[in-house]
């Protein structure tokens, strides 16, 4: 009786052989990632840790519910900082999605590569960080964390729309176009129809994030509920820290419930 003796293997030799070139690389990076970071860290205060939160936990309870009467303004304008931060994102992010869509940018070598890049710069750098640089240019205030949610937001949205606008259905703009309609009018009746929805759902998401980060960005001086965690933090007044905490999580959970609720209105 004749033996076949080839085997089936899922990966042929080259194959293997890059996975274990893949491997090995990845065994190495994390090898040398983990030496860089314990050059920096002292194992004490990590294996104290434990220690210190149960130390930290006792003092942060009882939560000072009386101190809730001082966080209803910064709530109320960490919220109106996101609203307008987002609103104003929307408005910038509209246009730059429409130039940097390939089937609807005026020019693929100019106007689309500087849309793509003001996408990717806003994109690349945290809100926290446009904040700092703001709130020293135009000093502290909800003004600096306004724009910085907005100049943040314009690359999440945008994005998102221009990848919504390069899927459409070109039928339906090609059957628009064939009755001599304009290129606004097309935009207007063939492509708006089509993503709207898709931009309406990514602005109320991005209402929701902006929620969340806003809440943080008093830390450097923009106003809001975390101008307040600041300043509880740094008279060690960890009761009021709670109450900062649990305010915060309830805005973020009801603007998720609200932004769930707009969308399914909504779409």
């Amino acid at each position: 009786m004749n033996i076949n003796k080839d085997e089936w293997h899922k990966y042929n030799s080259k194959q293997r052989l890059f996975n274990w070139v893949c491997w090995l690389c990845f065994i190495t990076l994390a090898v040398y990632t983990w030496q860089v970071m314990n050059q920096d860290t002292i194992w004490y205060f990590v294996t104290d840790s434990p220690n210190q939160i149960a130390d930290i936990s006792a003092r942060m309870w009882p939560p000072r519910w009386d101190y809730m009467s001082q966080l209803w303004v910064p709530l109320w304008d960490t919220i109106n900082m996101a609203t307008l931060g987002t609103l104003l994102g929307i408005m910038l992010a509209f246009p730059i999605a429409f130039l940097a869509a390939q089937n609807t940018t005026p020019s693929t070598y100019i106007v689309r590569p500087i849309a793509l890049f003001i996408i990717a710069a806003s994109r690349s750098i945290n809100s926290l960080i446009w904040a700092l640089l703001l709130v020293a240019i135009l000093g502290p205030g909800l003004l600096a964390g306004i724009i910085a949610i907005a100049l943040r937001s314009i690359g999440f949205i945008a994005k998102l729309m221009y990848e919504a606008i390069e899927e459409v259905n070109e039928t339906q703009a090609s059957s628009i176009r064939a009755t001599g309609a304009s290129s606004l009018q097309v935009l207007n009746y063939g492509v708006l129809p089509q993503v709207m929805p898709s931009f309406i759902g990514t602005s109320l998401f991005r209402w929701d994030i902006n929620i969340r980060e806003s809440t943080v960005l008093g830390l450097v001086g923009a106003g809001g509920i975390g101008l307040k965690l600041q300043e509880s933090m740094a008279i060690l007044s960890w009761p009021q820290v709670t109450v900062i905490f649990i305010s915060i999580l309830f805005t973020v959970v009801l603007s998720e419930w609200v932004s769930a609720k707009a969308r399914h209105a909504i779409i």
